[in-house]
């Protein structure tokens, strides 16, 4: 194929997903998805690898890869029918990593041809903050199922899953934001397919995972062959006991890499468990990120990487496990892996980030609607410094990539207040270069009862720095800070009933900084005097 027809096939395929993604978002009801963007978009061909992913959320990409082929091993070629739609969300039957992202996939035909599949994943935010021990306290699982037969939604099908929710009709409002994505991803793909022409698409779509393939391996011959080893630990097990350690054992020899994580420690009692899709997933960003961005996102790419864990280990768990912040761990995994790799590639790190996923939940009967609501939001920290540049300050990092949600927006839908949204002073690890300073956001609670979840790594383990360069700050979760009451809440609570003027406070992890502070420029340490993120201690 010539490389013009394969550009711009390639293009097209890309903004194909890129376009679902934009109706998706500004098509949804809730504000998880139509203000903080936690969701992503995909294409497959008829055997269900990716072609093009939209650039969402990296760890989503462990929901999307198997979906298609759970869903063809589950219902033959010859019994899809144009206008099909499947939903799922189980972790341990292909659906998801885990159960509030729920997949939803549709095949596409072109002249009674199948000739790829579209797919997206939305996080549904609709948990009430209960403390789980098991997959079964997480929710309602949904193996890959049809969810509509040529274009006729089953309603049945529909009703039993919003029955399981608290917000059926804000859930019922974004799964049709996801179904409507899918139908224009759906007839975009068949308009380019009738352009082309069936077998160029098919041909461009083979040459792409090809060019995949070929670019990893030649990043990957950019490492000096050799063995990398790394260790780093959880603050606990999820439910406030010991330490677990997490190992990788990186190997590179020509243009294959493996990753071997045994060493790391078994899965817990606590939510931090993940599934094997959701480690790979966090290993081909991290991989991607370091190695050449420009890499295309699809299958192809796969095929030059090896990951093994242990089976019922913290990174490989097996059911019944719960997983339901299992982000926490991957937000780990990929500094991991960074720490690994920092001796044979020290100018394309970065120091130890916030490593975690810091999330609260508050949920209640909204007085003035009198209506049930949910608030879920993840809060950024710091990201680590570079060889070459300081970190960035209060960002989400790696496998998350989610929006923050307006103080506007969210005092408008929910109620609550926020009193305080800042920088922490002195959370950068110092170095020549810094690391990023986390983030201090404080919610107060109006006029009602309201049901509190937190969860927040990194607040006994601090993130590291690289080469000489010092620890980032350690996060924490408080109860009416700055009262007689005050309570550290730990790395891991939930179902706290908060009474009207109750405050929590999350103080999101720093990031570790990048080289012998005594190197820093006299310049940028008085900037950073300056600027108020530097001299609390």
């Amino acid at each position: 194929m010539d490389r013009i027809t394969l550009d711009v096939i390639g293009a097209a395929l890309l903004a194909i997903a890129e376009e679902m993604g934009e109706a998706l978002i500004k098509s949804s009801y809730s504000t998880n998805i139509k203000e903080r963007q936690d969701c992503s978009t995909a294409l497959f061909n008829v055997t269900g690898e990716v072609i093009a992913q939209a650039e969402h959320i990296p760890m989503h990409l462990g929901s999307l890869i198997m979906i298609i082929r759970e869903v063809l091993r589950r219902y033959p070629v010859e019994q899809l029918r144009d206008g099909d739609v499947f939903v799922g969300n189980d972790p341990y039957t292909g659906g998801s990593t885990h159960l509030p992202d729920i997949t939803v996939a549709s095949p596409v035909f072109a002249d009674g041809t199948l000739v790829g599949f579209v797919a997206n994943i939305a996080h549904h935010a609709d948990g009430s903050g209960r403390e789980t021990h098991s997959i079964w306290d997480e929710g309602l699982r949904i193996p890959p199922i049809r969810i509509a037969e040529g274009g006729t939604l089953r309603e049945d099908v529909m009703e039993l899953i919003l029955l399981n929710f608290h917000l059926p009709r804000e859930r019922r409002g974004d799964f049709r934001a996801q179904f409507a994505s899918n139908r224009l991803g759906a007839a975009r793909l068949e308009e380019l397919v009738r352009r082309h022409g069936r077998q160029t698409c098919a041909a461009a779509m083979d040459e792409l995972l090809a060019y995949g393939e070929r670019k990893i391996r030649a990043a990957i011959r950019g490492i000096p062959d050799g063995v990398y080893p790394f260790e780093d630990w959880m603050d606990d097990d999820g439910v406030g006991g010991p330490p677990v350690a997490l190992r990788v054992r990186i190997t590179v020899a020509g243009d294959r890499i493996a990753l071997d994580f045994s060493g790391t420690g078994p899965q817990v009692p606590g939510d931090i468990n993940v599934v094997y899709l959701a480690l790979v997933a966090t290993v081909y960003y991290v991989l991607k990120a370091v190695l050449d961005p420009d890499i295309p996102a699809n299958g192809g790419f796969y095929r030059a990487i090896e990951v093994t864990a242990p089976e019922g280990s913290l990174v490989n768990a097996q059911p019944p496990a719960p997983v339901a912040w299992r982000t926490q761990t991957c937000q780990r995994v990929a500094d991991l892996i960074l720490g690994a790799l920092a001796p044979a590639l020290p100018a394309r790190v970065i120091a130890g980030t916030n490593g975690a996923n810091a999330a609260w939940v508050f949920s209640g009967i909204n007085p003035a609607t009198r209506q049930y609501y949910v608030y879920l939001e993840t809060i950024g920290g710091g990201s680590g410094a570079r060889a070459a540049r300081d970190g960035l300050d209060g960002v989400q990092v790696h496998v998350t990539n989610t929006s923050n949600l307006p103080v506007e927006c969210l005092e408008m839908e929910y109620p609550l207040f926020v009193e305080e949204y800042a920088l922490v002073p002195d959370s950068g690890g110092a170095g020549r270069f810094r690391g990023g300073l986390g983030i201090r956001r404080t919610v107060r609670v109006v006029g009602h009862e309201s049901t509190f979840l937190g969860t927040l790594e990194r607040q006994r383990v601090a993130p590291f720095g690289l080469l000489g360069g010092g620890e980032g700050g350690c996060g924490a979760l408080i109860l009416n800070d700055d009262t007689p009451e005050r309570r550290d809440l730990g790395s891991k609570v939930a179902g706290v009933r908060l009474q009207p003027g109750d405050t929590v406070t999350i103080v999101t992890p720093g990031a570790g900084g990048y080289g012998v502070a005594a190197e820093r420029d006299p310049a940028l340490v008085a900037r950073d005097a300056r600027d108020g993120k530097v001299g609390a201690r």
